[in-house]
């Protein structure tokens, strides 16, 4: 016989799933913030200290280096990714929730894979194993998460192209599977041929280039298409020149996988520059910005951070025709895209969509939200110029100013890691 269900069982269902999802999405997050602080930032910082205390560069340890780079990227940057991504892609594709199963087991798949990665570059604990192990566990993760996300479609879609936001996060996607690619393979290579767990310099610099330009930025720039408009009253994006970014951006990618530095960097100078002309940030918008809820600075900071991408960008220029010279400018450059970029723009989306995504009341303090962007500005500001001044041997002077930036950005992204950990603490909106 027929099963009936009444409104209030389907409600109830509908509000299990939701609570489900949401819980999942906050292991994510605050496993992000977890990795954001303890191996990425901390660690960070002592290499600061080190590199300044010898007024040397090459002191820190690379594999350190190495293990705090991995652990920002795939351990912060990565895992938000990924518990956004399982909350809000099959949403904005009208498939409602992802199985929660699947998402727990990409979460432990993921989590050990970027533990045992930085266990073993800091530590050398069987690395020759461990590194390509980690790699596949982090490949194979980041494959159960596209499959569930992209292995169905919508009954509700339409004929021709999707949005161009989609587009760009397709891309990105696809440079983040080439990044873990590559990770892997470098792994495998370093694990049978090397003398320790650090990659090459050569390979790293093209590893580096590819998952920052071709998945991170990329993906910001999807998701910017996406809320940016609405947040903060923009006139109409210009979607072809959106897309006309995306392909100088991949011709430069392209171009420095090959070793064509010059060219390279160029084209993804005009990407940046198209993209930003593209998304109308600096027109005046058609009304005020949405702030309801968070800090009222959030315009500014979003405009500041995509000032940090065209100032990375410069500094990759002026770096690649320096030449092999050049290694606090392409530090410079890389720090003015990760933190600058890529970590304001978190700090600032962060907290103005994940309480909603997590089903909270609110963010739990928006002067704490103000003080992380700040003092994150304050502190990328003094590491790249200092960076370049003291790398490049402009003046012995901003040696002194790289631990003070470490410490001011330390600070930050603890204001920052406190801030969204009371909000995902918080009980559920009713």
């Amino acid at each position: 016989m027929p099963v009936t269900l009444s409104v209030g069982g389907l409600v109830s269902e509908r509000q299990t799933a939701e609570a489900a999802v949401s819980r999942l999405l906050k292991t994510y997050i605050m496993t992000g913030l977890f990795f954001m602080l303890v191996p990425g930032t901390l660690i960070g910082v002592w290499n600061l200290i080190s590199i300044s205390s010898a007024h040397a560069p090459d002191s820190a340890s690379s594999s350190w280096i190495q293990a705090h780079g991995h652990a920002q990227i795939f351990g912060w940057i990565g895992s938000f990714i990924l518990g956004i991504g399982f909350y809000s892609i099959p949403r904005m594709r009208g498939l409602g929730s992802a199985p929660t199963g699947i998402g727990w087991w990409t979460w432990l798949l993921w989590t050990s894979g970027v533990l045992l990665r930085w266990t073993a570059d800091m530590w050398g604990w069987g690395w020759r194993l461990a590194l390509p192990l980690s790699a596949g566990l982090e490949l194979a993760a980041f494959l159960v998460f596209f499959k569930v996300v992209s292995g169905h479609r919508s009954s509700e879609r339409k004929e021709g192209l999707p949005p161009v936001w989609v587009l760009l996060v397709i891309a990105a996607t696809f440079g983040l599977l080439v990044s873990l690619a590559l990770n892997l393979a470098g792994t495998v290579y370093v694990a049978t041929r090397g003398t320790t767990s650090v990659f090459p310099h050569t390979f790293n610099q093209r590893f580096l280039t590819t998952v920052i330009w071709a998945a991170l930025v990329v993906l910001v720039w999807g998701f910017s298409t996406r809320w940016l408009p609405p947040f903060l009253s923009l006139k109409p994006t210009r979607d072809r020149l959106l897309l006309a970014a995306l392909g100088l951006n991949a011709a430069g990618v392209i171009l420095a996988i090959a070793g064509a530095t010059i060219p390279s960097m160029a084209l993804l100078a005009a990407a940046t520059v198209v993209c930003i002309y593209a998304l109308r940030l600096f027109e005046t918008p058609r009304g005020p910005a949405k702030t309801q809820g968070i800090h009222p600075s959030f315009p500014v900071f979003v405009r500041i951070a995509y000032v940090w991408l065209l100032i990375s960008a410069a500094l990759a220029v002026w770096a690649s025709l320096v030449g092999p010279a050049a290694a606090g400018i392409w530090g410079a450059s890389r720090h003015a895209v990760t933190v600058g970029f890529l970590s304001t723009m978190v700090f600032c989306i962060g907290p103005r969509v994940l309480p909603a995504f997590a089903g909270v009341s609110a963010l739990f303090s928006k002067q704490l939200m103000f003080a992380s962007l700040l003092l994150l500005t304050a502190g990328c500001s003094l590491r790249v110029t200092g960076e370049t001044i003291a790398y490049q041997g402009f003046g012995d002077w901003a040696w002194s100013w790289l631990p003070i930036s470490a410490v001011i950005e330390l600070a930050a992204v603890t204001v920052f890691a406190v801030n969204m950990g009371a909000t995902m603490s918080q009980s559920r909106a009713t």
